[in-house]
């Protein structure tokens, strides 16, 4: 199985996603279907079946996260030195050649990723036009607005 780079952080969030999944959501699903039971006829009980969709998707879920945790390659950006050079987990400062608008990205994995938070996926334009490049280099972006030239201003590794 291919391993699937993470940043700390994201690791962290799926180690607390998949206690939540199994120390509150599935005993409360779990209770939810002994009461939906204890009902009576289960072939006309609306209950009975929400609960027992959403054990499905419980169970789910806590399969896909164990299998992403177990297949995730760890990368502490502090601990890397890819000598200025944009990589995982690199904090990016941009200017946008057309506006002068500065922005600022961390390229990270693809369960972390939230643009409004300034995390982008790994495998996004954006992170695929930066990777490789130094402070000072200027990256051609495909966007759906067309093609955005960033000058990247300085990359950091926090």
């Amino acid at each position: 199985m291919a391993t699937l780079p993470i940043t700390q952080r994201g690791a962290e969030k799926l180690k607390e996603e998949l206690h939540r999944l199994k120390t509150v959501d599935r005993p409360w699903v779990i209770n939810a279907i002994a009461e939906a039971r204890a009902q009576g006829d289960l072939s006309e009980n609306a209950e009975y079946d929400a609960a027992k969709d959403r054990q499905g998707f419980i169970e789910g879920r806590i399969a896909e996260v164990e299998g992403k945790l177990s297949a995730a390659q760890i990368i502490n950006p502090a601990a890397v030195d890819a000598g200025g050079k944009v990589v995982f987990g690199a904090t990016v400062d941009l200017e946008d050649e057309d506006s002068g608008a500065k922005v600022t990205y961390q390229i990270v994995g693809e369960d972390e990723a939230d643009l409004k938070l300034g995390l982008v996926n790994i495998s996004s334009p954006i992170a695929r036009a930066l990777i490789g490049k130094e402070e000072g280099d200027v990256a051609e972006v495909q966007a759906p607005g067309g093609v955005k030239h960033y000058e990247i201003v300085a990359v950091r590794y926090v």
